[in-house]
């Protein structure tokens, strides 16, 4: 089972044994999972890390087509932790965020999205 903060943590670039960004991490982690939980992911009441002991498997169980929600965590977070100093690259990342956010709701709610009918514009 992998830990939601080490694994941000890993992500960001800081070392699963240094603990001093810890408690700024668990904020953002938390401000993050609150905004999926919105989109209907993880436990009805939410779900609030405290430390390294929580998992991705308490947020998604075993659903593997959920995996993007790892990225979208993570993008998240260094919006807030590291911001990019380059103001393209943060409306980049922000852009990164929205396609991950449709595509999570469309994945954990199947149907959602109507298929697009032939001779859409959408369609080449």
């Amino acid at each position: 089972m992998v830990s939601i903060l080490n694994s941000i943590k890993q992500m960001l670039g800081v070392g699963v044994e240094d603990t001093n960004f810890d408690q700024e991490l668990v904020i953002h982690i938390n401000g993050a999972l609150m905004i999926l939980n919105q989109l209907g992911i993880g436990p009805p009441k939410g779900i609030v890390i405290t430390g390294a002991d929580e998992t991705w498997t308490e947020l998604i169980g075993d659903r593997t087509d959920l995996e993007l929600i790892k990225s979208d965590v993570y993008l998240r977070v260094r919006l807030i932790f590291d911001p990019p100093q380059n103001s393209f690259l943060v409306s980049a990342i922000q852009k990164q965020i929205e396609e991950y956010d449709w595509r999570i709701e469309v994945q954990h709610k199947p149907g959602a999205m109507e298929p697009l009918e032939p001779g859409s514009e959408m369609e080449d």
